[in-house]
Order: structure tokens, then C-alpha cells, then sequence
């Protein structure tokens, strides 16, 4: 029963810090482009260049 007393706290306190990154994460904007990144992989901003001593 004594664990209780400790754990109790200690799980409110977790979830609470859960929570609280969570809406510090959503009021920064990191969920405002999902597929952004995703997207600019597959394309190339500047046509790749081929070393001149190459055959």
C-alpha cells in the first residue's frame, strides 16, 4: 500500500510532462508539414554534376 503513496504521484507527474511536451510540440508547428519531408527526398534541388575526370 505504501508503493501506492510513491507510484501514484510518480505516474501523474509523467503523464502530465507527457502532455504537457505534447502540446509544446503541437503549438511549435512540428506536425504542420507531414508529408514535406517525405516528399523532398525523392527530389533533387540541383541536377548532380559529374566529375570531369570520370569516363
Amino acid at each position: 500500500m505504501t508503493n501506492l503513496v510513491v507510484l501514484i504521484p510518480i505516474a501523474l507527474f509523467l503523464g502530465a510532462a507527457g502532455l504537457a511536451a505534447f502540446l509544446w510540440s503541437l503549438k511549435s508547428g512540428q506536425y504542420d508539414d507531414l508529408d514535406g519531408a517525405a516528399e523532398r527526398i525523392l527530389f533533387e534541388d540541383e541536377p548532380s554534376r559529374q566529375r570531369e575526370d570520370s569516363p
